[in-house]
């Protein structure tokens, strides 16, 4: 018989590498693995539905399931996770040295519905009081000027959010002084080139991160793995396939990243930081699948409802296809 095809549009990630060189087979599929920056699969992904299965923005995805025909249903597999506090930078200009300042200033967001976004301002407002709607938002390109909102959103009258002039970018407002700060899952440049007009809220970010993991056990989701509805509606066996072939491909990145004879990985103290990541979070610290996730799932969720990304607290069970929630056993 022969096999489903399908195309997977994902980024060259450590745990997923097995399945982009087929080292990992995915069960009665024959995967077209295409390796694209995330920012071009979301935007071909939502905008086009362009292929099979994707990595996709768990906030885009979340709002997507608002549609009147949701076009997409998910597996529990995670293959972006991030710790976000050092995803905010302040201009020198502003005078912000501590999170409660940002309030009443004027902030960049790439999108307003990008997933590190949604996590940065949960923690701003639960941990350090700034209220959601105690910013000015300006959304548009980070580096590239023109950018958009890459599906609509419909936000309550409360959050304050317009767009920058099509010629400007966010990274150049924020080194002027013409925005205060810049949330964001990639450094602006002007970080870089501008370290006199641009840096970090939190310059040491690692220790602030790991506090807060220590406190809340939330270990951020930035994106999912989405499968188009009616490629699985036809073949909803594709969904567990996915899945299981997701999951070995990582325990080979685990097994790897343990391997001490021959580093295979250009970290020359590679063994220590794996020591340290698992005191500090665990064996399994990338966890797939609804139950070791339920926590970080619920705890987004919340956010996106409250940032007015969707209409209603959707529980964890909604997001993923019934058939990966549970599994035989002998």
């Amino acid at each position: 018989m022969a096999k489903l095809r399908m195309t997977l549009a994902c980024w060259d990630y450590d745990r997923t590498r097995a399945l982009a060189d087929g080292t990992v087979p995915v069960e009665g599929v024959d995967l077209v693995y295409l390796t694209l920056p995330v920012e071009e699969t979301f935007f071909r992904m939502l905008r086009n539905r362009e292929f099979d299965c994707a990595e996709l923005s768990l906030s885009s995805y979340v709002a997507s399931l608002e549609r009147k025909d949701p076009p997409f249903i998910a597996i529990p597999v995670f293959p972006s996770r991030m710790f976000r506090h050092s995803g905010i930078y302040v201009s020198s200009v502003s005078g912000i040295t501590e999170p409660r300042q940002l309030v009443g200033k004027r902030v960049g967001n790439p999108e307003y519905q990008l997933t590190a976004h949604v996590w940065i301002r949960g923690i701003l407002a639960e941990e350090y009081g700034v209220p959601v709607d105690s910013v000015e938002y300006f959304t548009g390109g980070l580096e590239d000027a023109g950018r958009i909102e890459k599906q609509k959103i419909d936000l309550p009258a409360a959050i304050r959010i317009q767009s920058i002039e099509p010629t400007q970018t966010l990274a150049q407002l924020l080194a002027e002084g013409k925005i205060d700060a810049i949330y964001a899952p990639r450094a602006p440049s002007t970080l870089s080139t501008r370290p006199d007009a641009v840096r970090r809220l939190f310059e040491d970010y690692a220790s602030v991160e790991r506090e807060y993991f220590e406190r809340t056990r939330v270990f951020p989701i930035m994106h999912t793995v989405a499968i188009r509805r009616d490629v699985y509606e036809r073949n909803p066996w594709c969904a567990q396939a996915l899945y299981k072939a997701f999951a070995a491909a990582q325990r080979k990145t685990y097994s790897d990243l343990n391997e001490l004879a021959a580093l295979k990985t250009m970290l020359p103290w590679l063994p220590g930081h794996v020591a340290e990541t698992k005191r500090a979070l665990g064996d399994d610290w990338w966890p797939y699948g609804l139950a070791p996730n339920r926590h970080v799932l619920e705890t987004f969720l919340r956010y996106h409802h409250q940032q007015g990304l969707s209409k209603r607290r959707h529980a964890p069970e909604e997001l993923f296809a019934p058939e990966t929630l549970e599994a035989f056993r002998i």
